[in-house]
C-alpha cells in the first residue's frame, strides 16, 4: 500500500476564510424577549393613550367624509334604481330608430333581423340545401351549396359552426343578432 498525502491541519476556527456564526446578539425567533420596557410590536401592547392598531392616532377635530367617493347630486349612485340623468334609455327598450328596430351594436352598425343562433342551425341541420346562407341572403354561397351538397356535408358543417361563433353579416353587411 502506498501512503496517502496528508491534508495541511486547519486552524481551530475551520477552514481559512470561514468563521463559525456568531452567537445570539438580540431577541430572535425561538428567543425569549429581553427584560425591559419594549417599543410597540408584534405581541406587545400598545403604548398609553394610543388605540390598539397599526395606525397613528386621528387627528383631535373634526373628521373629513367617510371612506370612498362622496354620493353624486340627487343622493343616489347611477345603476340602482331609476335611471337619474337625462337621455339615458334602459337596455332592451325600442328608441323608435326606423334605421335600426333592433337597436346597434358596439361599433355603432345597425342589427339584422336575422338571428344568428336560427342561420346556424339552419346551416347544419339544412346545410347540404344551403338553407342557413339562403336565410341570411347570401344567395350565391346558397347555390353553390346547394349544387355541392354543402360540399359533401363538410362545408355546410364548418360553415354553421362558424355561423354560430363567429360575428357574420347578412346580405345587407348588418351583424347578425344574438
Amino acid at each position: 500500500m502506498t501512503d496517502q498525502p496528508q491534508q495541511p491541519p486547519y486552524p481551530q476556527d475551520g477552514p481559512k476564510g470561514h468563521q463559525p456564526p456568531p452567537g445570539p446578539q438580540g431577541p430572535g425567533y425561538g428567543y425569549p424577549p429581553p427584560p425591559g420596557p419594549q417599543g410597540p410590536g408584534y405581541g406587545y401592547p400598545p403604548p398609553p393613550g394610543q388605540a390598539p392598531g397599526y395606525s397613528y392616532p386621528p387627528p383631535p377635530g373634526p373628521q373629513g367624509p367617510g371612506p370612498g367617493y362622496p354620493p353624486p347630486p340627487g343622493g343616489q349612485h347611477p345603476g340602482y334604481g331609476s335611471y337619474p340623468y337625462q337621455g339615458q334609455v334602459p337596455p332592451g327598450t325600442w328608441t323608435g330608430d326606423p334605421q335600426a328596430p333592433y337597436g346597434y351594436d358596439i361599433y355603432g352598425r345597425p342589427y339584422s333581423d336575422k338571428s344568428k343562433l336560427a342561420a346556424g342551425l339552419l346551416q347544419l341541420f339544412l346545410g347540404g340545401f344551403g338553407v342557413g346562407r339562403f336565410y341570411t341572403g347570401h344567395v350565391g354561397i346558397a347555390l353553390a351549396q346547394l349544387f355541392t351538397c354543402g360540399g359533401l356535408g363538410i362545408w355546410s358543417l364548418v360553415d354553421g359552426i362558424l355561423l354560430l361563433a363567429g360575428d357574420h353579416t347578412d346580405a345587407q353587411g348588418r351583424p347578425l343578432r344574438g
